[in-house]
C-alpha cells in the first residue's frame, strides 16, 4: 500500500512534513501527541476516573482540551463508558460523543427540511393549477 501525501507545515511547530491520511502533524509532534494520548488514556481507564469531566482530565493530565476532542472526533479515543466525555454539537454546543450535531438539533433540522419540502410541493401544486387555469382560458377564445 502506497501512502500519498502532500507537503505541509505542521500546525503545531510549523516544520515541513508530508501530510497523509494517517497523520496531520510532523513526526516530532506526533510522538508528543502519542505520549499525551497515553497519559489521557491511562488516566480515564482507571475505574475511579471513568466519570471525570473534560475539565478534570485537562487539569490532571495537562493535555489540551482541543487535542482530546480531536481524538474523540476521529475515533481514536472511544468514549463509550465515559458519560462526561465528548465534544460540543456544532449547532448548539451540547456535549455529544459522535457525529457533528446532537439529536435535538438533528430532529429540528429534519423538521425544518420537511417544512421546506412541503412548501416546495405546495408551490408546485399552485403552479400546476395556474397553468391549467391559463390553458383553459386560452382554449375558450
Amino acid at each position: 500500500m502506497k501512502l500519498v501525501g502532500e507537503l505541509r507545515n505542521c500546525p503545531n511547530c510549523n516544520s515541513i512534513f508530508v501530510k497523509t491520511n494517517l497523520r496531520d502533524v510532523c513526526e516530532n509532534c506526533y510522538k508528543l501527541e502519542q505520549k499525551q494520548f497515553d497519559t489521557v488514556y491511562n488516566f480515564i481507564r482507571k475505574s475511579d476516573n471513568r466519570k471525570a469531566t473534560m475539565d478534570e482530565i485537562v487539569s490532571v493530565t495537562e493535555v489540551e482540551e482541543e487535542l482530546i476532542m480531536k481524538w474523540i472526533r476521529n475515533g481514536r479515543l472511544r468514549v463509550t463508558g465515559y458519560p462526561n466525555l465528548g465534544y460540543p454539537c456544532e449547532q448548539c454546543g451540547t456535549l455529544i460523543q459522535k457525529g457533528s450535531i446532537c439529536t435535538n438539533c438533528s430532529t429540528n433540522l429534519k423538521a425544518d427540511l420537511y417544512k421546506v419540502e412541503e412548501e416546495k410541493r405546495r408551490v408546485q401544486e399552485l403552479r400546476k393549477r395556474d397553468r391549467a387555469y391559463f390553458l383553459d382560458e386560452k382554449s375558450r377564445k
